[in-house]
């Protein structure tokens, strides 16, 4: 089969991959940087286990990024694979991020507005919608073209077919779809996450109407770790079984949220999490995930998830 060859191509996308690496590891500093200015304007600290999984989640994307951008810079086929993945994420969390904002962020800057107080007057509505036109382009920017970008560009059959001939050895990506190995890097990444969480947010997990917290919170937070990581593993080899073990925990967590957040809100597990009352009073002034709003986002993001879940089962081994 005849292509064109994408090496200049590899090494430019390499380059600025890496470069997206260096943007994210910076996020890390910054946060550090200003979760220590706000304890000091505030004289109320958020502890820092609160901005822990996100210092985690750049740190690693961070180091994935560069890494990737080497590979991607040497032709392998396993970095153009795992890239058309993350680019892939990228742009579907950028829609999903532009529709909260069409949706929720005029509501939230509405309240905020409403709430003004003399030390901090509320915004005039010109300034709401300037901020939304702002916003607007910024993400659509970061969240959605430059995805799309490299999303077309990796996708590309040239892309492909260069990376095959230049990286010839069958490499880890090779022995499972894209569709599925998207997956189970999803569920890889949310391991660490989840063994952070008895750390970052004192074990608090909704659970049929209630929170848990401390120990029981903890053992939950480890025993979901430990169910991703075998449905990972087994989804990687294409076994139904982690197909259904996927679709039954799915099912499972999203009746023991739906149950819950129907009872309680976001601001009571902030308050059983640790976070500081200033922090919470400007959650409850926002109108963001208060009352039954989190019950909603949960439902609405759930579809999507077992839509691609149904996708994928078409890729997975049938037993004979």
């Amino acid at each position: 089969m005849s292509y064109k060859d994408r090496s200049t191509g590899l090494v430019v996308f390499g380059i600025l991959t890496i470069l997206l690496g260096c943007l994210a590891g910076l996020f890390v500093p910054l946060m550090l940087f200003g979760h220590a200015a706000s304890a000091k304007a505030t004289g109320a600290p958020a502890p820092f286990s609160a901005i822990l999984p996100a210092v985690l989640m750049y740190g690693i994307l961070a180091v994935a990024l560069v890494w990737l951008g080497i590979g991607s810079i040497t032709a392998r086929r396993w970095a153009r694979a795992l890239l058309l993945i993350f680019s892939w994420s990228w742009l579907i969390m950028g829609l999903f991020v532009l529709l909260f904002m069409v949706f929720l962020i005029p509501k939230m800057l509405a309240n905020l507005s409403s709430s003004g107080s003399t030390d901090h007057p509320a915004l005039p509505s010109a300034a709401i919608g300037m901020v939304m036109v702002v916003m607007a382009l910024i993400f659509g920017v970061l969240f959605v073209i430059v995805p799309a970008v490299w999303t077309f560009f990796y996708n590309s059959r040239h892309v492909k077919a260069t990376c095959e001939t230049r990286d010839p050895v069958t490499r880890w990506t090779d022995a499972c779809p894209l569709p599925v190995l998207g997956l189970c890097s999803w569920f890889a990444f949310s391991v660490p996450m989840m063994l952070l969480m008895p750390i970052a947010g004192h074990g608090v997990m909704p659970f049929f109407g209630i929170f848990l917290t401390g120990a029981p919170g903890t053992m939950f937070c480890l025993a979901i770790a430990a169910l991703w990581s075998y449905a990972a593993w087994s989804l990687y080899k294409l076994e139904q079984r982690g197909w259904w073990l996927i679709l039954i925990a799915l099912c499972v967590f999203m009746a023991s949220g739906l149950l819950t957040f129907a009872q309680h809100d976001m601001t009571e597990m902030y308050r059983l999490m640790g976070y500081p009352e200033t922090q919470i009073e400007q959650i409850q002034k926002s109108g963001l995930l208060i009352g039954n709003h989190m019950m909603w986002l949960m439902a609405f993001s759930a579809l999507p998830f077992l839509g691609y879940l149904l996708f994928i089962r078409k890729f997975l081994r049938r037993k004979s």
